[in-house]
């Protein structure tokens, strides 16, 4: 038997999470992507199909500001401008998918820094 590839795995894994995990208007999801090089978040409504606001490591508003930085703190970094964005939208609760991917390092430095934003979940 052949071995999987660890996106394969991973692909796996998230949709096993996203069959429990759904975001509605009252609750949107807090979605996570990471690159080897750069990590994406975005708040997705699932019942109306759409993107609320997202944040990443390629925004042009950010980029100035985590050039200097570690992977971990862009992360973190990327977790309060997602936060601030979605509190000036008027969300506050959330409901955080990793997206398959274990919850330490950047995608937990994001998580952290979405809840220091005010994000709640």
């Amino acid at each position: 038997m052949a071995k999987e590839s660890r996106s394969a795995g991973r692909k796996r894994r998230h949709d096993r999470v996203r069959k429990k995990i759904t975001g509605t208007n009252m609750r949107p999801r807090l979605n996570v992507f990471r690159s080897l090089e750069h990590i994406y978040a975005q708040i997705i409504d699932d019942e109306a199909g759409c993107t609320l606001v997202s944040a990443s490591t390629v925004d042009k508003t950010l980029r100035t500001e985590l050039a200097d930085k570690s992977p971990q703190e862009q992360a973190k970094l990327v977790g309060v401008a997602i936060a601030e964005r979605a509190k000036a939208n008027g969300i506050e609760m959330v409901v955080f998918d990793r997206g398959g991917y274990p919850y330490h390092g950047r995608v937990k430095a994001l998580a952290e820094g979405s809840r220091e934003g005010g994000l709640a979940f």
